[in-house]
């Protein structure tokens, strides 16, 4: 037992550190960088002047790497990065300890995948400055057409799918009930500040989980008909949007919700709890 407090006194005091603080604070501005070209590459597609990029993260640290400093300005990302999966390792373990039941759970289980995306987002920054990142649409199209080749790979690929559907829509439920607010530091904030993050949050989430939601049932779709091609991510999803009645429209009002969120990445740099 005292092993086990003395590794979690451990784990706390590594998760107080004030560096790993400062670095997280600053990988939410790259993260912020990272959502708002992400929305620009979405307004590309939904007014048909699309680069060629993909219309996801993995296209906008690839966009961010052609500018003039871009290679310094991945390398700050991919830190910043880092130190929030960092960051969010330690939320998984050791944070939320005053919760307790369901809120509990889903506080310590989030973390979880926030950890994996940061340390994939991360990743491929280093990847985009070593010249060397695959087009992520594609590796996914090619994945699931490995796991479809079979029928157990066709239900994997569909249950996948489904999971991502999940995230999507309680996403989408975790902005508009702004949940997103419990992890902020409102009494420091202004009241003009406080209502400008939760319009921010409010679109930013749902834009997010509205999109991520599509990009899974159009893997569930894939699988049912065993069509790789539908299963290729976020940008997929955008570019199904583009092709629907008013899709142009609805683009771009999901790409001012992912820029939203970028915003509000801003200002969980100065006002997350970390």
């Amino acid at each position: 037992m005292s092993l086990t407090r003395n590794a979690g006194a451990t784990a706390a005091q590594a998760g107080h550190s004030r560096w790993l603080e400062l670095l997280t604070r600053a990988g939410f501005i790259g993260y912020g960088v990272v959502h708002l070209l992400f929305a620009w590459l979405a307004l590309q597609i939904a007014f048909d002047r699309s680069s060629g990029e993909e219309a996801n993260q993995n296209g906008a640290l690839r966009t961010l790497g052609a500018q003039p400093l871009g290679k310094f300005l991945l390398v700050t990302i991919a830190v910043g990065l880092f130190a929030m999966a960092i960051w969010q390792a330690f939320e998984a373990v050791i944070g939320h300890r005053f919760l307790r039941g369901k809120e509990k759970l889903f506080e310590r289980t989030a973390p979880v995948a926030r950890t994996i995306v940061f340390v994939w987002l991360g990743w491929t920054a280093i990847k985009v400055f070593q010249d060397a990142s695959a087009n992520a649409s594609q590796q996914q199209q090619q994945l699931s057409e490995k796991l479809m080749a079979s029928t157990g790979g066709r239900w994997l690929v569909g249950l996948a799918g489904l999971v991502i559907a999940a995230i999507g829509i309680g996403m989408v439920v975790y902005g508009l009930r702004k949940k997103f607010e419990r992890n902020l530091k409102t009494g420091e904030m202004s009241p003009r500040t406080h209502t400008l993050a939760r319009r921010l949050g409010m679109a930013g989430y749902a834009a997010r989980g509205a999109v991520i939601a599509l990009a899974g049932l159009l893997i569930v779709v894939a699988a049912a008909r065993y069509d790789p091609e539908k299963a290729r991510g976020l940008d997929a999803a955008l570019r199904t949007l583009r092709d629907q009645s008013y899709g142009p429209v609805l683009l771009t009002l999901a790409a001012l919700g992912i820029a939203a969120f970028g915003i509000y990445c801003f200002l969980q740099s100065r006002y997350r709890r970390v």
